[in-house]
């Protein structure tokens, strides 16, 4: 069966393509289509089930109204939480989205940069791995909206929203010291991305202040996760002197936690935790962990709202947003020291 064209919807309702056309591109309020004419087209689009060509109407109106979003992994609980709040968001501005997944890895995500623009989508929101500044640049410099997240490239002049990743490093390993804690450890993926250069910095400027000794343990990211625990494992079997660790990602945090269950550690007499990231895991592992949230809504409504405003007329004229958001410390029991509960138990008796 041919699919419907605009020409033979036009030829059936006996008006002209452009009035079709400009019903199907919602402008009839501007070309001053009456609401009656208006409702015979919709109502017979609709009863024949067409639906018009992106490739082609981006041809003619200069726009695909589709965005392109990348992330490290989809399946990963922060970015998903993030992708759906931008899809919902940008659907009631008339995009669509298209994610994937670039896996950090500096190949692929130069592929797909090259799929979204022969997709000719209007503009990308990126979480980029480092490697591709050459290709970010170059859809800068075409004109295309481009928005970081998560982590920023500080070779380009470019929109970016992240989180307070140093302060909060900072004041999670500070805490821990305040409740008595020394050998604490930062156990972290090993990566030269600028969220997690932040977090480490964030740790050991605490830990410098404080007159302590780093103890920084930085894992390879594995997609079989019980490599990255036994990796934990090993680590936290041949550092018994440790009494406190902060994750530097929800991974790590996981993947520590199985770790520790399997080393039939205590938390937190045994071992401290805090992590970054908030997931249920934590709130329902015994004691529920100490976390590092990120505030995920208002990621996702900054991160939409300044690429929606640069795919407005004017909207690229504006010089490179840099939004930096906080975080909020979501304090459980798994950061208390023992010691202290136990002087503050004797006081009270």
């Amino acid at each position: 069966m041919k699919k419907l064209s605009i020409a033979d919807i036009a030829n059936q309702l006996n008006v002209s393509k452009s009035t079709v056309s400009f019903v199907l591109n919602g402008r009839a309020e501007e070309k001053r289509i009456s609401k009656e004419l208006v409702s015979r087209v919709e109502k017979f689009v609709k009863e024949v089930g067409y639906s018009p060509n992106p490739i082609a109407r981006g041809l003619r109106t200069g726009k695909s109204h589709i965005i392109g979003l990348m992330v490290e992994s989809i399946s990963d609980p922060f970015f998903a939480q993030i992708a759906k709040l931008i899809e919902d968001r940008a659907y009631k501005k008339g995009y669509r989205i298209l994610y994937c997944s670039t896996d950090n890895n500096t190949q692929k995500t130069r592929d797909l940069i090259d799929v979204f623009r022969e997709r000719s989508v209007d503009g990308y929101i990126i979480s980029p791995p480092v490697g591709v500044e050459k290709e970010i640049d170059a859809l800068i410099k075409a004109g295309m909206p481009v928005v970081l997240f998560d982590r920023n490239l500080k070779e380009l002049e470019v929109d970016y929203v992240e989180i307070d990743n140093e302060p909060s490093a900072f004041n999670a390993t500070k805490m821990l010291v305040d409740q008595g804690f020394k050998d604490i450890a930062f156990i972290t993926f090993s990566s030269s991305q600028s969220q997690m250069l932040g977090r480490l910095a964030g740790y050991r400027s605490a830990m410098s202040q404080e007159g302590l000794t780093d103890n920084v343990h930085e894992i390879d990211y594995n997609p079989d996760e019980e490599v990255m625990i036994a990796t934990v494992q090993k680590y936290l079997s041949e550092n018994k002197q440790l009494d406190a660790v902060l994750f530097g990602a929800i991974q790590a945090g996981s993947c520590g936690l199985k770790a520790i269950n399997i080393l039939n550690l205590k938390v937190p007499q045994d071992l401290a935790v805090v992590s970054f990231d908030d997931h249920d895991i934590f709130k329902l592992f015994a004691p529920p962990v100490t976390a590092i949230a990120q505030p995920i809504e208002a990621i996702a409504d900054r991160v939409i709202s300044l690429l929606l405003d640069r795919l407005e007329p004017g909207g690229k004229d504006a010089g490179p947003a840099k939004i930096i958001l906080e975080t909020e410390l979501k304090l459980r029991k798994s950061h208390l020291s023992p010691v202290k509960k136990t002087i503050r138990s004797k006081k009270s008796g």
